[in-house]
């Protein structure tokens, strides 16, 4: 039951730049463990807030040149984008609530 997408260089346009709703891009990779520890956090909140936030996992391994672009360098990192702008960004394993607070008043 993902609520996520998968978002890659060539559907970064598409999927983040032109989304009607605020989105949360999760930097990760599968060998990070405190990735792996906020996944559930991450596919939970795609599931609440589905129709209102979309939810993007950018794989940092096979898309390095996206990473790059955003300046990523440590994960997981958090971003957030509305109205096809940088409205928010944070690194680091976060709880529930604080992952919350980086796009609620966006939504």
């Amino acid at each position: 039951m993902s609520e996520h997408i998968a978002v890659t260089g060539a559907n970064f346009e598409t999927e983040v730049l032109k989304s009607p709703v605020p989105v949360l891009l999760d930097f990760w990779a599968p060998w990070c463990g405190p990735c792996r520890m906020i996944g559930p956090i991450i596919e939970q909140l795609a599931a609440e807030y589905s129709g209102r936030l979309k939810v993007g996992k950018v794989n940092v391994d096979e898309e390095a040149e996206l990473s790059s672009r955003h300046g990523i360098v440590s994960i997981p990192s958090l971003v957030v984008y509305k109205d096809g702008a940088l409205a928010n960004q944070t690194a680091g394993a976060l709880p529930k609530q604080n992952i919350e607070a980086l796009f609620k008043d966006l939504i």
